[in-house]
């Protein structure tokens, strides 16, 4: 039996940074890891020129305060992200291809809609204090009402309906007739937006080194990271905590911090938890999506005047140019059991003929090309919390806290997800447990 001050089950980035501020503090740690390798959603290759291709997550906002932080301690490098890509946004939709702000199909009235939305929206933002969202007194029927109902109450067009739609495929967070408004509003003002979704304040940054360059360098740091070590048990006992590997090592600690997603941790059999921490825990969905990624010679789409950022009603919801020459692309949910049902060379060929649609026909001869199931892996379950009607409330205010010895992290457990919720909660874990708290 290994003995250690804690337990830390999963090596993304929140297990990462959790375990590494454990042993800054002067705890002896252990990391398992189901996979193979550290990272979690974030991963990268080396690309046929050299190139660190990004396979998980690659950007961040200003407002990313832990992330950025982060990064800076181990001498790491932020530049711009795709945001300063010259060029203007593209939008597809069956029979329609356009280039520019405004697409062709959308009418002055639609336009003014638009405006009139953004307007209630802010009325919506403002009833909630990002620092305690639970205060919010319309908090129960803004949970029960979808974002697609909400622009209906508030006189969205039709046009405004599927610009919005359009939106959210490009996040793949899940369609708005099954988005919560609460969890949309809760999660905009988390994050700093002042209106709807803006990629210039929710993705302006990147890590140069490549994001899964972050944590490479905390891994290389701790003491002992054990990979392809699934866990199957966690019991909570007077005497510590009992973790139990898949190959039935067990592993004693004084606590366990668990810094894998909601749809893994379901896998866990947990003992000596509260039913209530179990029940918000085990609550969460995730929306179900896939990342595609492409690497060329050169960026073509400039010489269209694009930018290479796009949202589709394709297979593809969105693309977006990771780094010199390279198009990254989601795969939504609503789009991703067609995908996953087709072998690996037509999901490919799919794929590109769509980049083909947006860009040009050089789009159809990558150097190489690049998936990733996030949905069906089953160590990750998804690619964000998909927070449908009535949500929040039955996850409830449990939701990213802890029960010592037990301590929960990962992007899941912050409202607003992404990179930054990963290295926040992973860094709040450890302080609490740090504190006995």
């Amino acid at each position: 039996m290994t003995r250690a001050d804690a337990v830390v089950v999963g090596a993304g980035l929140a297990g990462l940074a959790a375990a590494r501020d454990l042993e800054a503090g002067g705890a002896q740690v252990t990391v398992v890891e189901a996979r193979p390798r550290v990272g979690g959603r974030v991963e990268q290759v080396q690309g046929p020129d050299g190139r660190r291709i990004q396979l998980g997550g690659e950007v961040v906002g200003s407002a990313h305060t832990s992330y950025l932080g982060l990064v800076g301690e181990l001498g790491l490098t932020l530049t711009s992200s795709y945001v300063t890509e010259p060029g203007e946004i593209t939008r597809q939709i069956p029979g329609s291809v356009d280039i520019g702000e405004w697409p062709s199909w959308c009418t002055p009235a639609d336009r003014e809609a638009s405006v009139k939305v953004q307007e209630a929206l802010a009325k919506v933002l403002a009833s909630i204090d990002p620092d305690d969202p639970w205060s919010c007194p319309d908090l129960e029927r803004l949970d029960r009402l979808s974002v697609g109902d909400w622009l209906r109450e508030v006189g969205a067009t039709p046009g405004v309906l599927r610009l919005w739609e359009l939106s959210h495929l490009s996040l793949s967070d899940g369609s708005i007739e099954r988005q919560s408004l609460f969890a949309y509003a809760r999660k905009t003002v988390v994050g700093g937006t002042t209106g709807s979704y803006d990629v210039e304040q929710w993705e302006n940054l990147r890590v140069a080194e490549g994001s899964a360059t972050v944590a490479l360098r905390m891994a290389e740091g701790l003491r002992d990271v054990r990979l392809a070590t699934p866990v199957r048990r966690v019991q909570i006992k007077p005497s510590g905590t009992l973790v139990t590997t898949e190959a039935g090592e067990q592993l004693h600690a004084d606590a366990v911090v668990i810094a894998v997603p909601s749809g893994p941790a379901r896998d866990i059999d947990f003992e000596g938890v509260s039913h209530a921490r179990l029940a918000s825990l085990r609550r969460q969905r995730h929306a179900w999506a896939a990342k595609f990624v492409a690497a060329y010679d050169e960026p073509f789409w400039r010489t269209r005047g694009q930018n290479a950022l796009s949202e589709c009603e394709g297979i593809l919801g969105s693309t977006w140019p990771q780094q010199h020459g390279v198009i990254s692309a989601l795969i939504p949910p609503e789009r991703y059991a067609a995908f996953v049902a087709a072998e690996p060379e037509t999901r490919t060929r799919e794929a590109l003929a769509q980049i083909a649609d947006l860009y040009g026909s050089q789009a159809s001869t990558p150097l190489q090309t690049w998936t990733r199931l996030w949905g069906t892996d089953p160590w990750a379950q998804g690619y964000v919390t998909n927070w449908c009607p009535g949500d929040v409330m039955a996850v409830g205010p449990l939701h990213g806290t802890h029960e010592p010895p037990l301590y929960v992290c990962g992007s899941d457990q912050w409202v607003a997800g992404y990179m930054e919720g990963a290295v926040r909660t992973g860094r709040g874990a450890a302080a609490a447990a740090l504190a006995g708290k």
